[in-house]
């Protein structure tokens, strides 16, 4: 296992896969067999589990044979629900559309607030273009709205839609606003570890995949990709460097999507 995946977050990419299909808690003793394969070992497994369930992630309960188990919250389950169309879904037209602007305030009082605001507005991937002035491509308006009503923080943001009309080239202000050599460089080390794993299955042309080995591959590109489609918000592809990875990347996970998934839920729920 590679410092990139955790077992926390290898745990949570597991149930955003598979564990919700479950009927009911998935066992420990599950847990623990469905980790092995992507290097995270038993005590692992069970102090990441006890962690998700301080963060109110993961919830304990009992399966119909008495067995202990975890499962997902109702926050927890919500928040994959909200992560799967930009996980799954196609990627966004990069072509221009407009922008949204966030800016908000926050009472003295509940400062605290702000640095909530911040982390969950960069999550979504907007990028920050003044001091207080967040900014983001426009096909992300309703998902940033559900996300701050969800979070009860809706009351302290202000959202507009508008065109990019300064004096600057849009294109050199949206290097000022993300920073686009990271993100480049978080697309190319994607390409760098899933890529010839893809090749590699492609390879064995009609071979139908081994469970296990479908089921650890996808997973690790899994965990690796879910981060990605935040962190790059979609910008049109005119403001771009000609060279843009991303689009690579979302067609390399896409594949092992397709090649990978239902292989690898033959090794979750063996026959």
């Amino acid at each position: 296992m590679s410092e990139q995946h955790t077992p926390r977050s290898l745990i949570v990419t597991f149930y955003g896969a598979y564990g919700r299909a479950a009927p009911g808690p998935v066992p420990v003793a599950e847990l623990v067999r469905l980790l092995a394969p992507v290097g995270v070992d038993a005590p692992s497994v069970r102090s990441s589990v006890s962690r998700l369930k301080r963060r109110g992630l993961l919830v304990p309960g009992r399966t119909e044979a008495g067995a202990a188990g975890y499962a997902l919250s109702p926050d927890a389950r919500q928040l994959l629900e909200d992560g799967d169309r930009r996980i799954y879904g196609p990627p966004p037209a990069r072509t221009a559309g407009g922008w949204v602007l966030a800016v908000f305030s926050v009472p003295e009082a509940e400062r605290h607030k702000r640095h909530v605001l911040r982390s969950r507005l960069a999550g979504l991937g907007f990028g920050t273009a003044a001091p207080g002035v967040w900014i983001a491509p426009a096909h992300l308006y309703e998902e940033t709205r559900h996300t701050l009503e969800r979070l009860q923080l809706a009351s302290y943001v202000d959202l507009f839609r508008g065109e990019h009309l300064g004096y600057a080239p849009t294109a050199e202000a949206v290097a000022r606003w993300w920073d686009l050599s990271s993100l480049a460089k978080q697309h190319e080390a994607f390409l760098d570890r899933h890529e010839p794993v893809l090749r590699s299955w492609e390879a064995r042309g009609d071979t139908p995949p081994s469970p296990e080995e479908a089921y650890r591959d996808y997973l690790l590109a899994l965990d690796s990709w879910r981060q990605l489609p935040y962190a790059d918000p979609g910008l049109p592809a005119a403001l771009l460097p000609s060279d843009w990875p991303g689009a690579r990347s979302a067609a390399v996970f896409a594949a092992l999507d397709e090649w990978l998934r239902e292989a690898g839920a033959r090794f979750v729920h063996p026959a």
